[in-house]
């Protein structure tokens, strides 16, 4: 009697790392919150995720526990060419989480790169190695946090992402700003990134109690139709107070509607992609 040898097992196939910008040009629309929490959710989930700190501001970094004095190399060097990413990511207190964090010094980059060919499509070179890293865990999701203006930041991230997440306020000038962003995506796409997709739409800071909250919430989705998340982050106490912490709000209050509102939109976009979890 002979015996079969048993079957070698089926190669895994790493997934391909996924770029997405949260973009939108209207400040105050949740844009770094979402960065943060979403992040920490898709972490919290088994992802792996670096969020890329694009504002000058730097709050993502600051929400995510890195002081201004930790911040010892930055995107800011990182787009210069005077380091390496891997050089300027650093390690959250989330596992699976990192940051690129950024300074202020970002607020000059505009005018050193406006005159370089390649002023566009820098943040796309310095992604570029990650989707090819060796390595036993890469990347799985990039979150680039944009400034709240369509400039050369906003034009680098759109250039390098996959598609873009757009956070929207529920108040009354949502659409007016939605528009605007639209076109942007359909001129990069047409110019530099044809990959170029909306990935969707999230509704932020909405409350019940408002009946405009309500009316913007039908106008969208009547405007965008499926590109609108069924979840939606509500207006929260707790996910205000978290970025004063240092902390993203599941790391807070992990309780709150807040959190659960960011694990419920981190699992929706993980099926919105065909994407299953990636092991703990």
């Amino acid at each position: 009697m002979t015996v079969d040898p048993p079957e070698a097992p089926a190669a895994v196939t790493p997934r391909p790392l996924r770029i997405l910008a949260i973009a939108n040009q209207k400040g105050g629309v949740g844009k770094t919150t979402t960065a943060i929490n979403l992040g920490t959710a898709l972490a919290a989930i088994g992802e792996r995720v670096l969020i890329v700190d694009l504002d000058p501001q730097g709050n993502a970094s600051t929400g995510l526990g890195i002081d201004r004095h930790q911040r010892r190399l930055s995107t800011y060097e990182v787009l210069a060419g005077e380091a390496d990413l891997a050089e300027a990511v650093q390690a959250t207190a989330v596992p699976r989480l990192s940051v690129a964090p950024s300074t202020m010094d970002l607020l000059g980059l505009e005018m050193e790169m406006a005159s370089a060919p390649d002023r566009a499509t820098r943040l796309r070179r310095v992604l570029a190695p990650l989707a090819e890293a060796p390595g036993s865990e890469p990347f799985s999701y990039v979150l680039i946090d944009c400034p709240p203006s369509l400039n050369l930041l906003t034009l680098n991230a759109l250039a390098a992402a996959d598609a873009v997440l757009v956070p929207l306020q529920c108040e009354f000038f949502a659409l007016e700003g939605l528009s605007q962003l639209l076109r942007t995506v359909e001129q990069i796409k047409t110019a530099l990134n044809p990959r170029l997709t909306i990935q969707g739409i999230v509704l932020t800071m909405f409350d019940p109690r408002n009946n405009l909250s309500s009316q913007v919430v039908a106008d969208v989705r009547e405007f965008m139709g499926d590109k609108v998340y069924e979840t939606m982050i509500p207006r929260n106490v707790r996910v205000s107070e978290a970025p004063s912490h240092g902390k993203p709000v599941l790391l807070y209050d992990l309780k709150c509607a807040g959190s659960q509102a960011y694990l419920r939109l981190a699992s929706e976009l993980i099926q919105r992609e065909g994407r299953l979890p990636a092991a703990a």
